[in-house]
């Protein structure tokens, strides 16, 4: 990875995304009653006034809410939240990221059909590639989406591609525009995972993408206290994911956390910039660290995949030197918790090796490129010196650990 450019302003870079969100997200119209914050439609059906009434609604001629594993007003006001933020025609919310990404891969693909996915996705989407998607006859290519004529390779007779950028663990980019042109060109559906970005600092589908998927439970709650995922595109899209999987699967978003999300959604401008300016200030005090090789973040990128980021997460990776004993380590922070999931206010820590053993035995050209010393951080809302002095700390233990090995 090459160094950032000089002069590099993060601030200045989002200030425009920024400040579109924040209007969008904190202005409301007034809800009932003159509330300023919408209401928790907790109940589990929606009644009729007349027969009528229930035939055009049943028919497709009117929308109204009937049952609230369809239809939910706090759920729908959530969805229209995230559209809106993605410059999409519509959007539907899941009880996870991976009933949005389950729900609307197996819309658009069946038995005896191919997805072209990109290597190091999210673990679960992988292990749903890997584990049931053979027994549904379907069949997942990995391909290096930094690489578009690898990419461009795999796509005749493609059904699908899966996007993800950056990827996981290792935070590879892909030039979307560039990529989503190539699927559609042979009539491919685009999808891809935008949870890292958020529409705050990426809109893929401004760039030709189809569908886009978040795990809601990460930036856009923002709160680590809700499970939820969200997928937006055009209303044909979400239609076809509505008719085909969405009911039949059941995995719809309950009001509560729909509520939860909106709330959740109101602060994302605040704190997306804090978690960048923060992450960006670990992430180079690392690379100056003497105890670690690598930093595996998209600001050290000159890929052209980086055109389309406004901002930057504060999510990254690295990879320390054979000296360092990660298990002393990672047990010596004291700021950074030992935990999966990310985008919440909370600092988290996860060794690469230690997560990958989620899937043993299963197709490692997925995970290409992934050391066993790489370690992820999720770099929370703390103040970034206290986050900075318990690394520092926990580099010195792991450092006496070994010795007192010898």
């Amino acid at each position: 990875m090459s160094e950032q450019p000089a002069g590099f302003d993060p601030a200045s870079l989002a200030a425009d995304y920024l400040g579109e969100a924040a209007t969008l997200l904190a202005h409301d119209d007034p809800f009932p009653g003159g509330a300023v914050v919408p209401p928790i439609y907790q109940t589990s059906l929606f009644t009729f006034a007349n027969y009528a009434d229930m035939a055009d609604t049943f028919a497709g001629r009117k929308r109204q809410p009937v049952y609230s594993r369809g239809d939910n007003p706090t759920v729908m006001e959530f969805e229209a939240r995230v559209a809106a933020l993605e410059g999409a025609e519509a959007a539907r919310g899941f009880s996870s990221g991976m009933a949005a990404i389950s729900a609307t891969l197996l819309a658009f693909v069946g038995a005896g059909e191919r997805i072209v996915a990109v290597r190091n996705c999210y673990g679960d989407a992988y292990r749903l590639f890997e584990r049931l998607f053979p027994r549904l006859q379907i069949k997942v290519d990995y391909v290096d989406g930094s690489d578009p004529d690898a990419v461009a390779q795999a796509l005749p007779g493609a059904k699908l591609l899966y996007l993800e950028s950056p990827t996981s663990i290792m935070f590879e980019l892909q030039d979307i525009a560039h990529l989503a042109r190539l699927a559609k060109e042979q009539g491919i559906v685009t999808t891809i995972d935008n949870s890292w970005a958020t529409p705050v600092f990426q809109k893929p589908i401004a760039h030709g993408v189809d569908l886009v998927l978040h795990s809601a439970s990460k930036y856009l709650g923002g709160h680590s206290d809700t499970v939820a995922g969200v997928v937006a595109g055009s209303a044909a899209h979400i239609k076809h994911i509505n008719e085909q999987t969405y009911s039949q699967l059941g995995a719809k978003l309950s009001p509560f956390e729909g509520w939860l999300l909106l709330r959740g959604l109101r602060t994302l401008p605040l704190r997306l910039p804090h978690h960048m300016k923060s992450g960006l200030t670990i992430a180079e005090r690392l690379k100056a660290h003497d105890k670690v090789e690598r930093v595996n973040h998209p600001a050290y990128s000159n890929h052209p995949g980086k055109k389309t980021l406004a901002g930057y997460a504060g999510l990254f990776s690295f990879e320390v030197t054979e000296d360092v004993d990660i298990p002393a380590f990672v047990d010596a922070l004291k700021l950074f918790r030992i935990g999966v999931s990310w985008g919440g206010h909370e600092s988290l820590v996860v060794p690469a090796k230690a997560s990958l053993e989620q899937t043993p035995g299963l197709n490692s050209m997925a995970r290409f490129g992934v050391s066993p010393r790489t370690i992820r951080f999720n770099v929370g809302l703390e103040n970034v010196e206290d986050l900075w002095a318990d690394i520092a700390q926990a580099f010195d233990k792991s450092k006496a650990f070994e010795k007192s090995k010898k």
